[in-house]
């Protein structure tokens, strides 16, 4: 669960062993991990680092939608019977789609299953978690895409920044297993495709990507950088929230 930091000191002494930092802004955590692997080939924001600015529209932003879709690993069934049919068996994966934020009075804060911080689409924070899929499966929906976040666009200039990330929570050793998937659409323009699909069994977080309002405007960057969890990304990008283990209920 995440919760308000206010002392920088704190986040110093936690990076003080750390050789380099990321280059986000004066954040002072270090620089995750960019897979060499993760070339999405599209045209619109497909390389790490790549950025796109969205100009203010006429009358405000529409809803804003951050998608992501994964499908559950197929695995040989190791039962006697199994292995003499050469059966196999679906085994669900659980990945998360999250978010931090921060708003322009200062209000910051998580958007995630974990600790059930589903936010509110027409109060603060302006945005909305769909629900937690544990299974892969889109059942609900047309749109191929297993958890949702919805941003209320019209609000969108009481953003300061939005961080996108999913995280592998269980079923999964690598993102390689799963090949997840988050696009991030905003009306009226390209949407912002990145498939994760790195070996690195250690880092089970990924932040995609950042959108930051400069002008009322979006600033759009496709980071997609691997972290070991929430307190490395945070500390990286300097949002400065507290992160407590917990297990999800």
């Amino acid at each position: 669960m995440a919760r308000d930091k206010s002392s920088q000191d704190s986040l110093m002494n936690a990076t003080r062993s750390r050789a380099s930092f990321s280059g986000h802004g004066n954040a002072l955590g270090a620089k995750g991990y960019v897979s060499d692997t993760d070339d999405n080939n599209y045209h619109f924001l497909g390389s790490t680092g790549q950025t796109e600015i969205i100009n203010p529209q006429d009358h405000g932003y529409q809803q804003i939608r951050i998608g992501a879709a994964w499908q559950p690993m197929v695995k040989k069934d190791e039962s006697f019977l199994g292995k003499l049919m050469k059966k196999t068996r679906q085994q669900n994966v659980d990945l998360d789609l999250g978010c931090l934020y921060e708003l322009q009075n200062g209000q910051r804060g998580a958007i995630q299953a974990f600790g059930e911080m589903y936010g509110d689409y027409d109060n603060a924070p302006f945005m909305k978690l769909s629900g937690d899929d544990r299974t892969g499966e889109d059942d609900d929906d047309d749109d191929g895409e297993d958890e949702v976040i919805l941003l209320n666009g019209a609000k969108w200039p009481d953003f300061k920044r939005i961080l996108v990330y999913l995280y592998i929570y269980d079923g999964a050793t690598d993102w390689a297993e799963i090949r997840p998937q988050v696009q991030i659409r905003v009306p009226g323009e390209s949407p912002l495709i990145v498939n994760l699909h790195t070996y690195r069994s250690e880092l089970a977080l990924c932040s995609v990507a950042e959108l930051v309002n400069v002008r009322n405007g979006i600033k759009l960057t496709n980071h997609t950088e691997y972290y070991p969890g929430h307190a490395e990304m945070d500390r990286a990008f300097g949002y400065g929230l507290q992160w407590d283990d917990g297990q999800k209920t």
